[in-house]
């Protein structure tokens, strides 16, 4: 019995040796397989995933494909500011004396030239100029007369000296008056000429310095206004330029001939180009900024002094390889574009990734991790729908 013991113990003891060898292995086998399945995981990244479509879907999806080039990419200063015109795009218009408004004949918006007719005024000090012009004229005619006459005496030597004297002074006097009324006719927009032939006007017309558009109409028919009072403003908007504020802390980056992308309200989504044409010598005090002044090209009809605008100077301009911010697709905190190549009437594209920087008017500069071919072609957008369609194919446990 005690050596029957003594095998069944030796056979136990083998048998668990023998199956801890085998659970052993087993563990290595699947440690080498798990090791093994890690490594095809990493091969099967974003870097060596590929996306096939057909050139159906290429179509569809209108896909942009070109070979890399570089762009001008800018960093940029903010400035913020106003839309504005200069002082000769606008006007006030006012009259010279106190008078009622008869008629108004325009309104808020109109567009108007130079020299049309904004109003008709009238009062009783009106007839009394064009009154009192007819009588001088009548005056100095007299009075030129009888200076010929007394210079004609004086030079035969039968007149005295005095008499040619008062005379001159007479006529010199009559015709200055003269000029005087003239001028404050041309004021009220009278012809003397027409007073001169007897046609005197009831209502005077009040006229638009400027050619632009009616801004307000402070005016209702049948007011009296005094000398000088703002009646209409006229503002002609096809020099509006953009009025912007650069800080202290960035003036000395900022220089004349530099763009400007910025943006209005009143246009959403719209970005419009300027060119700076000017930059102030004096610092406005609150903020501590300087006045920077730019031409805008292509301008919109819809934009109008006083509208608030947010810009950026484009400055220290670098040419650098660039595309489009649709052409880059982000994974987790990695970003990726996508190389192109035609196979066999069917499109494939490849990830590749790149490292972003400065963005532009929608396009963003590149830096490659690794040189790409020359001539490579890649995809100028979709990225995102290539970045899904790659996903896919991972998720479905394939890949194409």
């Amino acid at each position: 019995m005690k050596f029957y013991s003594t095998y069944i113990f030796i056979f136990l003891t083998g048998f668990l040796i023998i199956s801890c060898g085998d659970e052993t292995g087993t563990n290595k086998e699947e440690a080498t397989v798990s090791e093994n399945s890690g490594t095809g995981a990493e091969t099967a990244s974003a870097e060596s995933t590929e996306v096939m479509i057909s050139q159906q879907q290429f179509d569809a999806l209108d896909i942009k494909i070109d070979t890399l080039a570089t762009r001008s990419m800018s960093g940029f200063v903010e400035a913020n500011g106003h839309l504005e015109v200069p002082p000769q795009s606008e006007a006030t218009v006012t009259t010279s004396l106190g008078a009622n408004i008869v008629s108004i004949e325009v309104i808020e918006g109109d567009n108007v030239k130079k020299g049309q007719t904004l109003a008709y005024i009238a009062h009783p000090d009106i007839v009394e100029i064009q009154t009192r012009f007819l009588n001088m004229a009548n005056e100095m005619e007299f009075q030129e007369k009888e200076y010929n006459r007394q210079q004609k005496l004086y030079e035969a030597g039968v007149g005295s000296g005095e008499g040619f004297q008062k005379a001159e002074a007479a006529y010199r006097n009559a015709k200055g008056n003269l000029q005087g009324l003239k001028a404050q006719l041309s004021l009220l927009n009278l012809d003397p000429q027409r007073i001169l032939n007897g046609n005197l006007a009831q209502r005077v017309p009040l006229k638009s310095p400027i050619a632009g558009a009616v801004q307000k109409v402070n005016i209702k028919t049948g007011q009296f206004v005094q000398a000088q009072e703002n009646l209409f403003e006229i503002v002609n908007t096809e020099h509006v330029h953009a009025d912007l504020m650069v800080f202290e802390k960035d003036v000395a980056r900022v220089e004349k001939g530099q763009q400007v992308n910025f943006t209005v309200e009143s246009l959403p989504g719209t970005e419009l180009q300027a060119k700076i044409l000017s930059i102030g010598k004096t610092f406005e005090e609150d903020p501590k900024a300087l006045h920077i002044h730019a031409e805008i090209e292509d301008k919109p009809e819809s934009l109008i002094p006083g509208m608030y605008v947010r810009g950026r100077i484009a400055v220290d301009n670098n040419q650098t390889v660039a595309l489009p911010e649709d052409a880059i697709a982000k994974n987790g905190e990695r970003f990726f574009v996508f190389t192109a190549e035609e196979e066999g009437g069917a499109w494939s594209f490849k990830p590749v990734e790149v490292v972003t920087g400065t963005k532009n008017n929608g396009w963003v500069a590149l830096k490659f991790l690794t040189d790409s071919e020359s001539g490579q072609k890649f995809s100028y957008n979709n990225a995102y729908y290539l970045m899904a369609e790659m996903q896919k194919g991972e998720g479905g446990g394939h890949h194409h």
